[in-house]
């Protein structure tokens, strides 16, 4: 039997519409094994984009595109940097913004290994920052993410329950035992406020304060 909480999920994550631009990102992600975010965080991500009136965005794993169409969907102001260290995800992604009629002055697609990249990157110069990452790097890549996003400014994290795993204590794996100590971590931060959201498979935002 399915409970109400469940049926207010499926929902949440039924109840977003796409562009077609969207769509097709997300059936080549499937196709090549990508998962993507869900439509309920790839809503989210643009409603952040929004809310934060952000202007430079970063992204951590750009896959096909999808996590990125999502985030410039209504920022037509906004560039992307989205660092994927895949060189046919990348091809493919530059396709899907493309096709969506992004203009390429507004992207900076850059092939390489995030945690090589990211020390590069200009310190407090981007509203937003998307991780979607394998869950081992993310305590790496997050200290860079800090670094680079603004005061005010917000870093997210999909999979936050690691595939349902967090939130059994059963599971044991590493992956999982990362996300636990990341989100006590956080969770303890006086320089951060961290919220975590059911969407998808957890979502979690972390704003970076003053100081």
């Amino acid at each position: 039997m399915v409970s109400r909480l469940e049926r207010n999920w499926q929902y949440a994550e039924q109840y977003p519409t796409e562009t077609d631009a969207q769509v097709r990102a997300r059936r080549l992600s499937l196709e090549l094994g990508i998962e993507p975010v869900s439509r309920a965080v790839a809503a989210q991500l643009s409603g952040l984009a929004v809310m934060s009136g952000a202007r430079a965005i970063c992204e951590i794993g750009t896959g096909v595109g999808v996590s990125g169409l999502a985030l410039l969907r209504h920022v037509p102001e906004a560039t992307l940097t989205s660092i994927e260290i895949e060189s046919e995800h990348l091809r493919q992604a530059r396709a899907a913004f493309a096709g969506a009629g992004i203009a390429a002055a507004r992207l900076r697609l850059i092939e390489g290994d995030a945690a090589q990249v990211l020390p590069r990157l200009n310190l407090g110069a981007y509203d937003l920052v998307l991780i979607d990452a394998e869950p081992e790097r993310l305590l790496e890549y997050l200290e860079h993410a800090l670094t680079i996003v603004r005061a005010g400014g917000t870093v997210v994290i999909p999979g936050a329950f690691s595939r349902g795993r967090v939130t059994d204590p059963a599971a044991r794996d590493e992956a999982t035992h990362v996300l636990r100590d990341l989100l006590a971590t956080v969770a303890e931060s006086a320089a951060i406020v961290p919220v975590l959201t059911p969407a998808g498979d957890g979502l979690l935002t972390l704003t970076r304060l003053d100081g």
